[in-house]
């Protein structure tokens, strides 16, 4: 009896070690090291089970991706700049999972857990090769893209879900390794999951990006029309600050005044800040006072920087820009009709009018040194190209103060000295370049295939060799028109940010191109994509920091905006590099 009791009870012991083992083991094969993800049965049995592994924050994963293989991870970073990775699970079971999922281990590093969300892709990119797409085989379907300010999650069956964990490194902090645990609680809270997360901190400090002004259009009509706030209460002010404080902490130093509506569309609701009064025919009143307020909050939010609204119509620059007065009943009413001569007497002589009181404002705001301002926008072919010049000479007579930037992809514009900061797309960055022609860059609906862009579909580590690709090919800043439109082109409507992203013209606006943050409760809710480009302007910093030369042989890969490495190995080699001078 004795003999079976010890019996029984190694039994028992063994039975324990051999669940513990199962349980907890990377890689629950019998001791093989291929790399497999924490597998663990939430009810302790053989059965059904879940997945846990880490994953970079340079590939996506959807609801339906294989399981990745990293049970831990190590990231390299400087001082002062933000690294991100992600925390991954896949629920193989037919029950619903919550999860909640926290990270622990240091308190000198300041970590951000964010919920990784799915929205429907109807369609990929369009003229471009699969290789140069993620999500093959995924897509359509559900794509992972808005962040929610969330570390817990109900995971359905046979699917995935991640987390984003963002890690803000002080200036101060010293230099080393630092241990993170990340911790998933599950099974009604009586189960964990741990995994290592690894940040090896480097001495070097990155240094504020400097020389470089980074612009996207934000639009004011999208706050009022989504949240349905009237454009002067103090509810759509404390929208506005919280998405010009979100341009600016992901590196935008240039913020865009909505003084007047930028937009071709006639609009029963124009975003126009400036008060105009025609106060007997042909003669105007400019109000500067809600366009001051604005240029006080941007400044608060830490703007460096100001972009103002073009003056004539894009796409020909031959018509009025859209400016609107506001009538006694708090209708609003155009000035000049769309159609309407850009040349004639009538808005010439309102632009004089204008120009003298705009230039009063910027030197009584002192501003007038970081305005940058436009003219019209992507004009192209011989008669766009004459109505340009014309309108050149114009401002240059009434508005020598000006320093304007468009983009001109047509290297005839910066031959000429058309433009004070002339703005190609990157496709025709290379014209500028041979000519030796300083230049901002954009990109936008295109240019699509090997070039990189940010669309839903564009691999994250093409998104992230952006700040790359500016550096090495003397970019002089960068400019995109697409932060929060949430509007269908052309028309006076509004879209769901969460289920269209093509401002309603797909194929010819790609999935993405419109919007990088979608509408919180009471501000912005991050992109995947948002977050991997700010993070590709701290690469630029980093590599401004350390002081290397744009010619440097660590840059040679990098041929052109479409030519360039798209390998996280590259990137890796390449910031240990740079870390290590």
């Amino acid at each position: 009896m004795f003999l079976k009791l010890i019996g029984m009870t190694s039994l028992i012991l063994f039975v324990f070690l051999f669940s513990t083992v199962r349980a907890w083991t990377a890689t629950n094969d019998g001791g093989s090291s291929e790399k497999k993800p924490l597998r663990i049965q939430p009810d302790g049995i053989e059965g059904p089970h879940v997945l846990f592994w880490l994953q970079s924050s340079l590939k996506r994963v959807f609801p339906n991706s294989e399981p990745g293989t990293e049970t831990t991870l190590t990231l390299l970073s400087a001082r002062n700049r933000q690294i991100s990775f992600q925390a991954c699970l896949r629920n193989n079971r037919p029950y619903p999972l919550n999860v909640v999922c926290s990270v622990t281990g240091t308190e000198d590093l300041r970590i951000q857990i964010r919920r990784v969300g799915y929205v429907p892709l109807r369609h990929m990119t369009i003229e471009t090769d699969p290789t140069e797409l993620e999500g093959i085989g995924h897509i359509p379907g559900m794509a992972p893209d808005p962040l929610f300010p969330e570390n817990s999650a109900v995971v359905g069956p046979w699917e995935n879900q991640s987390f984003w964990i963002t890690i803000n490194v002080p200036a101060d902090v010293p230099p080393g390794v630092r241990n993170l645990q990340v911790e998933y609680l599950f099974h009604e809270g009586t189960q964990k999951a741990e995994l290592t997360a690894k940040v090896d901190v480097r001495p070097l400090v990155l240094q504020k990006r400097s020389d470089f002004p980074v612009t996207h259009w934000w639009r004011l009509e999208s706050l009022y029309e989504y949240y349905k706030v009237d454009m002067n209460s103090d509810r759509c002010r404390q929208l506005t600050r919280a998405y010009l404080k979100n341009l600016v902490d992901h590196g935008n130093n240039m913020i865009f005044v909505p003084a007047w509506f930028p937009r071709s569309e006639v609009v029963a609701r124009p975003a126009q800040l400036l008060g105009i009064v025609e106060t007997t025919p042909n003669n105007y009143e400019f109000d500067w006072t809600r366009v001051r307020e604005f240029v006080e909050q941007a400044r608060e939010c830490g703007a460096e920087a100001f972009e103002w609204p073009h003056l004539w119509i894009y796409w020909g620059v031959k018509h009025p820009e859209r400016f609107y007065t506001q009538k006694s009943d708090g209708s609003w009413q155009l000035l000049f009709e769309p159609d309407s001569d850009g040349f004639g007497d009538r808005y010439v002589g309102f632009l004089k009018q204008l120009m003298a009181s705009w230039h009063r404002f910027l030197l009584d705001e002192r501003i007038l040194e970081i305005s940058y301002f436009h003219l019209s926008d992507e004009p192209g072919g011989d008669e766009h190209f004459a109505n340009y010049t014309r309108a050149r000479q114009l401002l240059r007579e009434i508005a020598p103060w000006m320093k304007v930037l468009d983009a001109l992809s047509e290297v005839r514009y910066g031959k000429e000295n058309l433009t004070d900061y002339p703005i190609p797309i990157i496709s025709s960055a290379p014209d500028y370049i041979r000519e030796g022609i300083p230049h901002w860059v954009y990109y936008c609906c295109g240019p699509r295939g090997a070039y990189v862009n940010r669309f839903m579909d564009t691999p994250l580590i093409k998104i992230r060799m952006t700040g790359w690709l500016f550096y090495r090919l003397k970019a002089q800043g960068f400019l995109h028109w697409g932060y929060n439109g949430w509007h269908v082109i052309e028309k006076d409507a509004i879209v769901d940010p969460f289920t269209q992203f093509d401002a309603g013209w797909y194929p010819g606006i790609p999935n993405g191109d419109p919007f990088v943050v979608y509408p919180g409760e009471n501000g912005p809710i991050d992109s995947i994509r948002w977050e991997v480009f700010f993070e590709s302007l701290q690469d630029f910093a980093l590599l401004q920091t350390a002081g290397i030369d744009r010619d440097d042989a660590l840059l040679d890969a990098i041929k052109s905006y479409a030519d360039f490495p798209k390998s996280e190995d590259w990137l890796e080699e390449a910031i240990a590099s740079v870390l290590s001078k």
